[in-house]
């Protein structure tokens, strides 16, 4: 490739005039519009620039350095205006996003003199430029218009083409109709338009689809697998993606790391983290090295089951790679480790990133708030709001559940009225439900119900069930069976407002309740989620379920179980059974708390690290109350410091303390 200095060398120094076939070799090389503009001149004066090739070769390097104008000058120029020099000039306009302009180069290219028909190269060119910008609608009308024409029949790279710009408007029936098209025209199966049809039925939410274009085109490419784990991972159908990415494996395809960052990607935003941790460690045995989009893909999953070790070898990983300064990879490095209950490590990586955005404050202030130190999360908020940073609707759902978790009730309210007021953020249902939580967990249950009856909107699910949450901690019987009649319809098949509900049942020791909502459980088939928690030893993440004895440690677990009961007891404490659903003895009670899966997490931590390590649990569900207390004894008689971050916060248990001050 030419240099641009031994170019300009070139032009001030060479004795004969360049010719028209040096000059196209030279512009092909060119890198820059200066550069261009003067072998332009050197063309003009050595009388070759309406030579055809060095013609097209001016007018293409225009192009591709984004010259529209000095394109047409040149095309303008030429003794011959070709369907080639249309093309480009409308491709060039698609692509920039200049629709209006590319139309109208299309109707004086029918008006030039002898008039030039488009060709198909036209018609693609105009509508995956036009879908390369970002505006589909055009292209997608491009495609109609083409169509309508019925002078052209699109071949396999419009076909791809048009179906990407269907997808992304999700016009499904006209995607369905091009891939019929594509069948009957032997296009169908081109391994580009396959890729194609899998990505427009995935962004058209036809997930059966999908594997149907895959099954019966039997290509098993690398393009044609990103495009089946996308679409899949866009509706939700994790086991089938996951199934099909082993297939691939097993069959051998060089899979790329976007191929892997997007299986990973599709289990984190699922739900499956203990299989994103999998895939992501098994990536890097097959040679394949994360990237800058890789790193925080997984790193929400590393925050999710709380495996801290895996984060830091993640950090360490961006650090060497120089991947810290993209501001996502920092801000997931953020959110992780707040996620994992190392706030100042999330701090200290804040601090230093050289730039932020919103999601970085977000993430920063909602792990304050995760810890309930909301003192320090407002003052973070004020300091957005210094750095000009315009907060969204996320920050003041972090800023709102800093106050709850704290109970600055006035607090609270001042930011819900000033986040409109204000910063022009209209509250979403979100922060309603913050304020109903906050509101109801300090008591004031009847001003929560108000403000959910003067909604602006329809109250959902979340807003009921921040009601049915505060009816729990204050036991309030009525207000309760209220929200859960609402709830009942909203979400019939959330067993966790049937649970809460029995929960205010059971802890009036009002059976006939709790039996009636067991019933209604089983008349639509619903079963109580099971507390699920994980717990991160020596780089492994444990998985353990109440009341399941698969784990291979289950009877050291168990045991240790016995004595940390023993030992409570004679410490005084005394499980706090109206936690238990189940009209049972008190014996039975003490049985169903002791396998919670919480307790079960801190016990093999216990037996399975050295006195003095601390322990850090993730759980599913909201902790109960007998646990918490549990907690509090064992951190003090094992001398142990134990983090256990349920749906709602952090509980930081030391020397028989939580940082929650019994408020949670």
């Amino acid at each position: 490739m030419y240099h641009p200095h031994s170019l300009v060398h070139f032009l001030r120094h060479v004795s004969f005039p360049p010719d028209p076939h040096l000059l196209p070799t030279a512009l092909k090389s060119c890198p820059t519009l200066p550069l261009a503009r003067a072998l332009h001149a050197a063309a003009v004066a050595a009388g070759v620039a309406r030579d055809p090739f060095v013609a097209s070769s001016l007018l293409h390097t225009y192009l591709r350095l984004g010259a529209t104008a000095d394109a047409r000058a040149v095309f303008d120029g030429t003794p011959r205006r070709t369907v080639v020099g249309w093309s480009a000039l409308v491709a060039a306009h698609a692509a920039s996003g200049d629709a209006e302009g590319a139309w109208r180069l299309l109707g004086e290219m029918r008006l030039d003199s002898g008039g030039v028909e488009p060709n198909v190269i036209t018609w693609n060119g105009l509508v995956s430029g036009l879908n390369r910008c970002g505006r589909a609608w055009d292209a997608a009308a491009a495609l109609a218009r083409m169509h309508g024409e019925g002078l052209l029949r699109p071949d396999a790279t419009g076909v791809s083409c048009a179906l990407s710009a269907l997808g992304d408007v999700g016009l499904v029936s006209a995607g369905e109709q091009l891939h019929g098209y594509a069948v009957k025209a032997g296009c169908g199966a081109d391994a580009c338009v396959v890729t194609a049809l899998i990505d427009m039925y995935g962004k058209c939410a036809r997930a059966e689809e999908v594997v149907r274009v895959f099954d019966e085109s039997g290509h098993m490419d690398v393009a044609s697998c990103n495009a089946l784990v996308a679409g899949l991972s866009r509706n939700a159908q994790v086991s089938e993606a996951l199934r099909l990415f082993r297939e691939f494996v097993g069959r051998g395809v060089e899979l790329n790391v976007v191929s892997w960052t997007s299986i990973v990607a599709c289990c984190v935003q699922n739900g499956k983290d203990l299989e994103a941790v999998d895939l992501f460690r098994e990536m890097q045995a097959q040679g394949i090295e994360p990237n800058s989009v890789t790193i925080p893909c997984v790193l929400p999953a590393f925050a999710n089951v709380a495996a801290l070790m895996h984060g830091r070898s993640a950090h360490c990983f961006a650090l060497r790679k120089g991947f810290l300064l993209d501001v996502y990879v920092g801000s997931a490095l953020v959110d992780m480790y707040a996620k994992c209950g190392r706030v100042r490590d999330a701090r200290t990586i804040f601090d230093a990133m050289p730039s932020r955005n919103v999601v970085t404050w977000n993430a920063m202030i909602g792990g304050y708030a995760m810890q309930g130190e909301a003192a320090i999360a407002v003052r973070l908020f004020d300091s957005m709001l210094m750095c000009k940073q315009k907060p969204d609707p996320v920050t003041f759902t972090c800023v709102l559940s800093a106050c709850t978790q704290a109970g600055l009730t006035e607090e609270g309210q001042r930011y819900f009225e000033e986040m409109q007021n204000e910063h022009g953020v209209s509250p979403r249902m979100e922060h309603y439900a913050c304020m109903v939580t906050l509101l109801g967990r300090a008591g004031k249950l009847d001003e929560a119900y108000d403000l959910i009856s003067d909604m602006p909107f329809e109250p959902d699910g979340c807003i009921w069930g921040s009601l049915l949450g505060s009816c729990r901690v204050h036991s309030n019987v009525d207000l309760a069976e209220v929200a859960a009649e609402k709830l009942f319809r909203l979400e019939p098949e959330n067993s966790g407002n049937y649970v809460l509900l029995s929960n205010i049942y059971a802890s009036k020791k009002m059976w006939d309740g709790v039996n009636r909502v067991r019933d209604m459980m089983k008349d639509v088939g619903l079963k109580k989620e099971k507390g699920c928690s994980w717990i991160e030893i020596k780089n492994k993440v444990h998985m353990l379920l109440a009341g399941d004895d698969s784990h291979p440690m289950m009877i050291a677990i168990i045991e240790k179980i016995k004595q940390l009961n023993i030992e409570m007891r004679r410490l005084g404490f005394v499980p706090r059974t109206d936690f238990v659903l189940h009209d049972v003895d008190e014996q039975e009670k003490d049985d169903i708390l002791a396998v919670h899966s919480e307790k079960l997490a801190v016990s093999l931590g216990l037996i399975s690290t050295s006195p003095g390590t601390a322990l850090r649990v993730i759980k599913n569900l909201r902790i109960c109350g007998d646990c918490h207390e549990a907690m509090k004894f064992i951190s003090c008689f094992e001398g142990r410091e134990i983090s256990v971050r349920d749906t709602n916060r952090f509980h930081h248990f030391r020397d028989g303390k939580c940082s929650c001050g019994d408020y949670w």
